[in-house]
C-alpha cells in the first residue's frame, strides 16, 4: 500500500479536502433551505441524486460522528 504524500501531523485527521471543495455540500444546504444533515438525507434518498452529491452526503454523515465521538 503506498503512503499519501502529504505529511501527517501529529494529532491531526489524515483526511485531506481540497480547499476549493470546503463548503460546497454546506452552501448546496443552505440553499435548499436545510440542515447539512437534512439535506444529506434528502440526497441520500433522492435517486436522481448525482454520485457525486451522495458521496458528499455521505461524507456529512459520517463526519458528524468525528467530532465528539458522536454515535455510531
Amino acid at each position: 500500500m503506498a503512503k499519501s504524500s502529504k505529511p501527517k501531523k501529529k494529532g491531526k485527521s489524515s483526511i485531506y479536502i481540497k480547499p476549493e471543495n470546503k463548503g460546497k455540500f454546506t452552501a448546496s444546504a443552505k440553499k435548499a433551505g436545510k440542515s447539512v444533515q437534512g439535506q444529506a438525507a434528502s440526497v441520500l434518498a433522492d435517486p436522481k441524486a448525482t454520485p457525486l452529491q451522495k458521496k458528499r452526503a455521505n461524507f456529512a454523515r459520517n463526519a458528524k460522528k468525528w467530532k465528539k465521538g458522536g454515535k455510531k
